[in-house]
């Protein structure tokens, strides 16, 4: 059964309509003729999501997100998505943005990572922007 749950971890964080967040995602996955199994979202700290990117990527730095794709099948989507609430709202801050709308946009951006875009060169930044700007536009 498909699914996207929505958990907190070192956080007291509940999304105000997870329904209309887990439709959307869902929308975006089926646009891109994929079909979603299981995609977990874990809201923490930064400390929280600073020890994952230590421990697994190797990396001492803050990130607003880490995607951990556990898909057998391509066609297939399964996956964890950390998110730091704390980094999300010093973004919001940074960039002059709703904390809602950084976080959908970091919401979307860990579905586009299960999905196969990157963003680790400056040509895959600029069209997983388009690509984040895109289902940002078809939120409900």
């Amino acid at each position: 059964m498909a699914s996207i749950n929505f958990f907190s971890e070192e956080i007291s964080f509940s999304l105000d309509h997870p329904r209309k967040t887990s439709s959307w995602i869902k929308s975006m996955i089926k646009k891109e003729k994929r079909q979603l199994k299981e995609i977990n979202y874990i809201f923490c700290t930064d400390s929280f999501l600073l020890n994952l990117n230590q421990g697994f990527l190797n990396h001492n730095t803050l990130t607003d997100i880490i995607t951990f794709d556990n898909s057998e099948n391509k066609a297939v989507l399964e996956g964890e998505i950390y998110i730091s609430i704390d980094r999300v709202k010093e973004n919001a801050s940074k960039f002059k943005s709703e904390f809602k709308n950084e976080l959908d946009r970091v919401i979307i951006h860990g579905v586009l990572h299960l999905l196969g875009y990157k963003d680790k060169k400056a040509s895959d930044k600029g069209q997983m922007r388009k690509k984040e700007e895109a289902c940002l536009s078809l939120r409900k």
